[in-house]
């Protein structure tokens, strides 16, 4: 599968009452770095060209060490698997500092028919863009 990367810092409003990232920014950045792959392969115009979306159904996020304020991380991503309306998409996120895994996280993506406002089938030229889109980098 194509893999995508995205470099993030932790900012001050991304820091919770227990000085570290707040878990809500994961999922934020679980969204960004998502976005940025779709685009980074072309993904972006053909759903729009298809009229279509990705609404997220599931996230799941396992946390492995404190992330503070200034520290920057590399969230790598890819789509693990398809199903007929459906894929899961996964992202590791690291501490640049030491290369030391912070999160694993997974979400279940639904692709939406604009036009019926309902889950249809993804099609194939869709799923070959992930499959073997270009690997980029970006920085936020």
């Amino acid at each position: 599968m194509n893999c995508f990367e995205l470099i993030v810092e932790a900012r001050s409003e991304h820091i919770d009452i227990n000085g570290h990232v707040n878990n809500v920014q994961y999922v934020q950045w679980m969204q960004d770095v998502a976005i940025a792959h779709s685009q980074a392969v072309g993904g972006r115009q053909a759903q729009h060209e298809l009229d279509a979306t990705w609404f997220a159904r599931e996230h799941h996020i396992k946390y492995l060490l404190q992330v503070k304020k200034g520290e920057e991380l590399l969230i790598r991503t890819w789509v693990d698997s398809f199903k007929y309306t459906s894929s899961v998409r996964r992202y590791d996120f690291y501490r640049r500092s030491d290369n030391s895994p912070a999160a694993e996280a997974s979400t279940v993506w639904v692709y939406i028919d604009l036009k019926t406002g309902r889950p249809g089938p993804i099609p194939e030229t869709l799923r070959k863009l992930y499959i073997e889109g270009g690997q980029e980098e970006f920085s936020d």
